[in-house]
């Protein structure tokens, strides 16, 4: 986009929260160790049958986490980029993203990831406050989004490949 059209083209901001819920047949440990180990991570972050084309993940409070992909061939690169804000082992985690479509930036989120043990299982609460931007993106997109990825992070968990 030349600089013309993006100057030209009209600027919003839309601001939303979304709280999903899951209950997982899982360890608290596990669960978390999902989020905190890269291999582990790797397998349930990212859009289904989407080549990845980068992946890294320092889990610590001040680490970054990197993602991008392609969605389709020709097709326009999204990228994902975190900042681990706080992190309390087995129970919270507090990152801050944006996420871009090539140069655009399309939304500045902030994210809580709360994990309690529930029965013999795990309670996750995920809530997110996010700001899109420029109609790139839509609440609901994420939201759908997010709960996809929070269905894979079951599935992960209970296939139980990875963790304690």
């Amino acid at each position: 986009m030349s600089n013309a059209e993006q100057s030209a083209r009209e600027r919003s901001t839309v601001h939303s929260t979304f709280v999903i819920e899951r209950i997982y047949h899982a360890s608290p440990e596990r669960v978390f160790d999902a989020w905190a180990n890269q291999d582990a991570k790797s397998q349930w972050f990212g859009p289904p049958n989407k080549p990845v084309g980068s992946y890294s993940l320092d889990f610590r409070a001040g680490g970054r986490e990197r993602l991008t992909i392609q969605t389709s061939a020709g097709g326009p690169t999204y990228s994902f980029e975190a900042l681990y804000r706080d992190i309390v082992p087995g129970q919270r985690i507090i990152y801050t993203y944006e996420m871009h479509r090539d140069q655009d930036r399309i939304s500045v989120s902030v994210a809580t990831v709360e994990i309690e043990a529930h029965g013999d299982g795990t309670r996750l609460t995920l809530t997110e406050q996010g700001v899109f931007l420029d109609g790139l993106d839509t609440p609901a997109e994420r939201e759908h989004g997010t709960n996809a990825l929070m269905d894979a992070l079951g599935a992960q968990v209970r296939d139980g490949s990875h963790g304690p």
